[in-house]
């Protein structure tokens, strides 16, 4: 259960860090309706923040995955709009990997007081359960397949409407293509060894004397 309320508190931040983004490019949609905060109620998806992962965890599943709803963005207010899109999209995963960057300072700060922490302290499990699972949200977040924050950063960022005719072209798929992604397997075949790497770097960093 701690690992579904490190969960919670990481989407909320991820969806409120679209909100406050957007509001900043001068869109107030996701203010007006209350998104920029970090209550889960706010945010909460009912299979994806609910069903999928109480299912994960009661299934006794090892890792624990899912997702908020989506944060509501009226591009038509963006003082730029190229420029309000990408970095409105990047900003969710921006925000989980400065999530995993302070739960590495914290397991630093714990790891000076107690050096070498069992493998069943709470404290330690939460530490790096944070980090671990915000860089998976970071870097999920990241691939280019609508609806994913990555489809928006590519659509936008690649030069003589190439993302545009991409995600036009594969939209309608996407989330099809993405479940078959997840549920083969594969997804974890691609993120996989760039996650570990990012995780192994951050507990090293916060295990180094």
């Amino acid at each position: 259960m701690t690992a579904y309320l490190v969960l919670l508190f990481s989407l909320s931040v991820h969806e409120s860090a679209h909100a406050w983004t957007a509001l900043q490019e001068g869109d107030p949609t996701a203010q007006s309706l209350g998104r920029i905060s970090l209550n889960p109620l706010v945010h909460i998806d009912l299979i994806g923040t609910v069903v999928l992962p109480l299912l994960m965890i009661f299934t006794g599943v090892t890792w624990l995955f899912g997702w908020a709803k989506p944060t509501p963005v009226n591009p038509r207010y963006f003082k730029d709009l190229k420029r309000g899109q990408i970095i409105v999209s990047g900003a969710g995963p921006t925000s989980n990997l400065m999530l995993a960057v302070l739960f590495t300072a914290a397991l630093f700060l714990a790891l000076r007081v107690v050096p070498e922490p069992s493998s069943d302290n709470p404290l330690f499990r939460l530490l790096v359960m944070g980090i671990q699972l915000n860089v998976v949200l970071a870097i999920f977040n990241l691939v280019p397949l609508p609806p994913l924050d990555g489809s928006h950063i590519l659509q936008w960022a690649l030069p003589n409407g190439l993302g545009h005719r991409f995600v036009r072209m594969i939209g309608p798929y996407g989330g099809f293509i993405l479940l078959a992604l997840v549920m083969t397997g594969a997804l974890w075949t691609l993120i996989g060894p760039v996650v570990d790497v990012i995780v192994e770097s951050l507990i090293a960093l916060a295990r180094f004397q």
